[in-house]
């Protein structure tokens, strides 16, 4: 297998465990990645997954090991979101594909546009210009008018819009489920071959015996406090 090497884009839309384990996941399977988040990216990251990671330059190091693993971290290089000097700014880094993960509105509609603020979203434009893999994973509800024809506008440029929309046939019995799910369709897009999550195989399993919990099913709570009988 020959190693490639991907770009993450990590912008402030919800959903940075997305991210998290699609990076993870890149360099199970044997490649390298390259990653940059937003000024708004990292507050989500700090927000949602509790990661604080330190300014490029300041004399420490990058903070993907306490984030990522110290073994995937081994294959990451980050930089700066105005790092536009940097290889993935340029077609001639030959990039093996570009996954913003998960993907703004804001952003979304500057890739559409060309207008490239960062190096997100120029990466996302040398992939276009260049005929590369350029996925999308939008972590928006409801949509607008505008959101649906900037979606459509990048998928007749080429791009893929791969919203995360977890599925459910394949009976999720964690959080963590539903994301490899997304993971493993992003995957499947960049020509990956994984076992990050499980495939439909054609066989429904059997109803549940009656008064017990179906696989995956977990209490609700009311906020009150008071369980639901």
């Amino acid at each position: 297998m020959r190693v490639k090497r991907f770009f993450v884009g990590i912008t402030g839309a919800s959903g940075h465990v997305y991210a998290t384990r699609l990076i993870q996941a890149l360099v199970r399977a044997g490649h390298a990645v390259d990653v940059s988040i937003s000024a708004s990216g990292e507050k989500v990251l700090r927000h949602e997954c509790g990661v604080v990671l330190p300014e490029l330059g300041s004399g420490a190091d990058d903070g993907l090991a306490g984030w990522l693993g110290a073994e995937t971290a081994a294959h990451v290089r980050r930089f700066a979101a105005d790092a536009v000097e940097a290889p993935p700014s340029s077609g001639t880094a030959l990039t093996g594909g570009v996954v913003l993960a998960p993907c703004s509105m804001g952003t979304l509609a500057r890739v559409v546009a060309g207008f490239s603020s960062n190096l997100i979203e120029r990466a996302a434009d040398v992939a276009l210009k260049e005929g590369r893999p350029l996925i999308v994973v939008p972590r928006e509800t409801p949509l607008s008018e505008v959101h649906l024809e900037n979606m459509l506008k990048l998928a007749r440029l080429g791009g893929v819009v791969l919203p995360a929309m977890p599925g459910y046939y394949h009976r999720p019995r964690s959080i963590d489920d539903l994301v490899q799910h997304v993971v493993g369709k992003v995957l499947d897009r960049l020509g990956i071959a994984h076992e990050e999550s499980a495939r439909w195989n054609g066989e429904l399993e059997p109803v549940p015996d009656p008064g017990t919990e179906p696989r995956g099913a977990t209490p609700v709570e009311p906020a009150d406090g008071a369980v639901r009988p």
